[in-house]
């Protein structure tokens, strides 16, 4: 049972063109063609219209965002920098403070040093004084008491009157203070 299924033109007798479709292929690729597009301009189309919407909303959103972050990173920089500023010229006035406050510092721990010095040279030289001055006196009671124990033995005669034995001293050191003045007149001369 072998049918033989020919076609329609060639049963009228045409002459058929291999490269041309027949005319209800075409009618029907039409209409199939008609109702893709339609399914997919209803189904496909604002699927790709949403996602490309959400996707466009997406990359706004972020460029927005990034702006945003953007102007805040700018805003914390100048305050950054506003703040570092502030804190040079802070730090600026307390070194300054800090050097104005050393040399007054420095100024009167001079004074008090020049003052402590003073009191200890004043003190030195009264000190001094009076070592010198107990000293000569004490050179000066050793002397007579010397000179005129000296002299007693020299005279031959006993030199114990007070007032004579005072006279004889008081004369002795008044000769020889005038040789020493004499001595360094003649060396301060020369």
């Amino acid at each position: 049972m072998t049918t033989l299924v020919l076609p329609l033109s060639e049963a009228a007798g045409e002459e058929v063109n291999p490269l041309l479709p027949h005319t209800a292929e075409i009618i029907f690729g039409f209409v199939f063609l008609v109702l893709l597009a339609i399914a997919f301009a209803k189904v496909v189309v604002p699927k790709f219209e949403k996602a490309y919407a959400d996707r466009t909303a997406a990359i706004e959103g972020g460029m927005n965002e990034a702006k945003a972050a953007q102007a805040e990173a700018k805003a914390a920089l100048e305050k950054y920098n506003a703040q570092l500023a502030e804190a040079r010229q802070e730090a600026a006035k307390i070194r300054e403070d800090a050097r104005e406050q050393g040399a007054v510092i420095i100024a009167e721990m001079r004074e008090q040093a020049n003052a402590e010095a003073e009191r200890i040279v004043t003190h030195a030289r009264a000190q001094i004084d009076a070592e010198r001055a107990q000293a000569v006196a004490s050179l000066r009671s050793e002397v007579g008491t010397m000179a005129t124990t000296l002299a007693g033995r020299i005279v031959g005669e006993s030199l114990e009157d007070e007032a004579r034995q005072r006279r004889t001293v008081e004369r002795f050191l008044a000769e020889l203070e005038s040789s020493e003045s004499a001595r360094q007149a003649v060396g301060t001369d020369s």
